[in-house]
């Protein structure tokens, strides 16, 4: 029988459980989410003459539970429109229609004999062949089973998510003896497809693998710092961005978990793994039990390695915990020779093989925690997995690493980091003595765009699972890459479609980017079906270089200036009315000129984590790369009979005029810069690449012809603009907004407005974007506005555009 998953059942509604019920709203699900009943009532309830009986007060847990969910940062849900898809209940009252539910998640408190007693009420209404996953973190998963019925034991198994769940690419797969591996099988792939996770095999040992490594690491890099004496704003700043760790590197990470909660796992695994070669390093280092002891916990106490303060003069600036004093102390300003070094290496794998051999502290703190970690992986295999690749894949996407720790090993040279590791006088296992003198001097290969893993049981490299029929850009670029420049690349992704990624900071676009999309244009007319733009960068486009516009505005260069704006408008307008299909595919930042791009392709493929937005009017202009253009002619196509026309002009206005940033690709459809119908989202990001891919195949498959230029559109003129300016006029007057701004509504008003024209009028593309272009220019004589651009650039800030 084929499984689907329509409605779910949430056993358990506290941080966990109302954040995975949200998340499974987000991608269509319906949600019935459970937790106990009060056993007495509160003060609010008893002014109101309430009982224990009332609905309302049995529901008061898990009603609190959701709203607190709602109101969390950052949100749980993609819209708050996808609210209704969650029904709220209690154990006692609602437990039964479990019995309508195609998969049930326990996500109540940590304690096996609280979890047990969930179970055995479970049975009495679940129906036969219903998945039963618990999401316990450190509770052995076999140790749920006792009295269990045969199907139940078939179909329950572990899924553990991270917190938070909307935003951690992390599900763990925890399998017990009796699991049925259709079942496995089945959520390997629910949860990439669906969920838009990384769904990891684990094995049921202790912490699973993500935490087993991870906290290792961390507690590793704790005694490591105490030994080398290093401060905790240099070890911040060695663990971050510049090794491919997330911005809050360690410290910051620990504080915003929680000590507390590290501490609980650690100690976990200190009492649960007595045979860890490593057990002593589980052991907490005297700050970490000083911290503890005085509810130094990190952003939850208020205070942890950082604390915020307020000075005399009333601004606040950031402490940081002095690890011998234990005193907080102003930080210093942290300089290391390598790290400026390798900042200047683009490619991650390059940047850390010139961190680990540095020859100043830097160095010396890379080796000695490298490794540790490689020695510790290597001896985790086969106890907590059977292959190296999903101990890499666990250690992205639930910590945010660039990459995992075998992916590390490889970039700094097998053979190399051995020597290091028997120099500190660590072991490794031996299957990695046996691969090295085999001549296999790599865990990973890429082989014809597939990557291969070293695997151990056959002695032999491996295609990875799943990934083998995906089209994966990193395995494309060294032999596929047949044009580039320093902002951007082309590459053959086959079956006669291209790509084009940005590599400037940011994904920025700039005159190398504008190059790349039309040479990329150029090449797929002459000889392609289509063509993707797509990057495997953090944001797929931030806009453009502030320093550009800048330098043009101060210098008065305003012919210079219309040129470039021209030049990127003429290139939004080729995306739109090239003769082949353009799909481009979003993910995180995709704002002012990314947005632009993707406003003017044939398809958006968005990743359901797409940050998009119109932002110019931030920094003293209005959209000037079409996105003004095309919110005019999509406020002209929506406009229907009966529309109060006023009322959709001034939405449109607002979206742009108040800088409006989609926090997700559903929001991105509700303000108007994805396209019904048209559009599409994806929740899994390894998939992305080729779904766009298999699009622009579909769409030259049904016969592509390039489309005509609008001429068409209906703009409101002097109807729409009698609105613009009484209202900035207003705002003016009661001093809500500048005189600048006010200048800044009614450019964007004028444009939007399709001018000083006295009855609604139907104009061209091309007539709009000279008026867009106009304002843009105008607007960058003004003092105000170079002012703003200023800030941007000595802020070393991007342009939204």
């Amino acid at each position: 029988m084929k499984r689907r998953i329509s409605k779910v059942a949430i056993l358990g509604s506290g941080v966990m459980g109302s954040q995975i019920a949200a998340h499974f709203a987000n991608i269509g699900v319906e949600v019935l989410l459970l937790d106990i009943v009060p056993k007495e009532l509160n003060e609010k309830e008893k002014s109101k003459g309430l009982t224990l009986e009332d609905t309302v007060v049995r529901n008061r847990i898990v009603n609190d539970a959701l709203n607190a969910a709602i109101k969390m940062k950052p949100a749980p849900f993609y819209s708050n429109k996808l609210i209704n898809r969650i029904t709220t209940g209690n154990f006692d009252d609602d437990l039964s229609k479990i019995s309508e539910v195609d998969w049930i998640l326990e996500v109540v408190i940590e304690r096996l004999d609280i979890k047990e007693q969930v179970f055995k009420n479970v049975e009495k209404y679940r129906k036969e062949g219903t998945i039963i996953s618990s999401n316990t973190s450190g509770i052995p998963i076999n140790s749920m089973l006792k009295g269990r019925s045969e199907d139940f034991k078939r179909n329950f198994l572990g899924t553990h998510f991270f917190n938070p769940p909307r935003y951690l690419e992390l599900l763990e797969i925890i399998p017990t003896k009796d699991t049925d591996m259709e079942l496995v099988n089945f959520l390997m792939d629910y949860g990439k497809r669906f969920l838009g996770k990384k769904t990891v095999l684990c094995k049921d040992t202790p912490a699973f693998i993500a935490n087993r490594i991870g906290v290792f690491s961390i507690m590793s890099l704790f005694h490591t710092v105490k030994e080398m004496g290093l401060k905790v704003e240099e070890v911040d700043k060695l663990t971050g961005p510049v090794l491919g760790r997330p911005k809050s590197a360690t410290f910051r990470t620990c504080d915003v978990v929680g000590l507390d909660t590290l501490v609980h796992v650690a100690n976990g695994l200190k009492d649960n793994c007595p045979n860890d070669e490593r057990n002593d390093l589980f052991d907490l280092p005297s700050f970490i039990d000083s911290m503890i002891k005085n509810n130094q916990l990190g952003s939850k106490s208020g205070e942890g390695f950082y604390k915020k303060v307020k000075g005399k003069d009333g601004k606040s600036s950031i402490l940081a915990l002095d690890l011998d004093s234990m005193e907080y102390k102003e930080q210093t300003k942290v300089r290391f020779d390598s790290i400026a070094k390798a900042r200047e290496e683009e490619d991650l794998n390059k940047r850390v093989g010139i961190l680990y051999n540095a020859t100043d502290s830097s160095g010396e703190f890379y080796r000695n925690t490298f490794t540790s970690l490689f020695s510790y992986v290597s001896l985790r295999i086969p106890e907590i997995s059977d292959e190296i690749f999903r101990i890499d894949d666990a250690l992205k996407a639930g910590f945010g690493w660039q990459m995992g720790p075998f992916e590390y090993w490889d970039s700094i040279g097998v053979k190399k980091a051995l020597e290091d590791i028997k120099s500190n006088n660590l072991t490794v296992a031996s299957w990695i003595t046996e691969m090295v003198e085999a001549g296999n001097e790599s865990f990973y290969k890429v082989e014809n765009g597939v990557k291969y893993y070293y695997d151990i049981d056959s002695k032999s490299y491996k295609a990875i699972p799943g990934l083998d029929k995906l089209t994966i850009l990193s395995n494309l670029k060294s032999k596929n890459t047949i044009w580039e420049n320093k902002g951007a690349s082309i590459i053959d992704l086959g079956d006669g479609v291209l790509n084009l990624e940005f590599h400037t900071k940011m994904n920025t676009i700039g005159a190398e980017v504008i190059q790349g999309i039309n040479k990329a244009i150029d090449l797929a007319e002459e000889s392609y079906e289509g063509l993707v733009i797509y990057n495997d960068g953090s944001n797929f486009s931030a806009g453009a270089n502030v320093g550009m516009i800048f330098m043009m505005a101060i210098e008065q260069d305003y012919d210079e200036l219309a040129f470039a704006i021209k030049s990127f408008q003429n290139t939004m307008m080729r995306v739109r009315y090239s003769s082949i299909p353009v799909v481009v595919a979003t993910h995180q930042m995709a704002l002012g000129g990314g947005c632009e791009l993707a406003m003017h392709s044939d398809k958006v493929i968005a990743h359901a984590e797409t940050y998009m937005g119109l932002v110019e009017f931030g920094v003293g202009v209005i959209p000037g790369g079409g996105g003004t253009k095309e919110f005019a002619l999509r406020l002209s196509d929506s406009l229907k009979d009966g529309d109060i026309r006023t009322n959709r002009f001034r939405e449109s206005f607002l979206t742009i005029g108040q800088a409006k940033v989609a926090t997700s690709a559903q929001e991105a459809f509700e303000l108007g810069y994805l396209r019904e119908g048209i559009d599409e989202v994806i929740t899994s990001r390894e998939l992305q690449l080729s779904a766009a891919k298999k699009a622009v195949l579909e769409l030259s498959g049904k016969g592509y012809t390039k489309p005509i230029e609008r001429k068409n559109i209906k703009v409101l003129g002097n109807e729409a603009l009698g609105l613009v300016y009484v209202g900035a006029n207003s705002m003016k007057a009661g001093n809500y907004i500048s005189e600048h701004d006010q200048f800044i509504s009614e450019k964007l008003g004028y444009v939007l407005a399709g001018g000083d024209l006295s009855e609604i009028t139907e104009v061209s593309e091309r007539y709009l974007l000279d008026l867009e272009r106009k304002a843009f220019v105008e607007l960058c004589t003004k003092r105000k506005t170079l002012e703003r651009l200023q800030s941007m650039v000595t802020k070393g800030k991007i342009l939204r555009n």
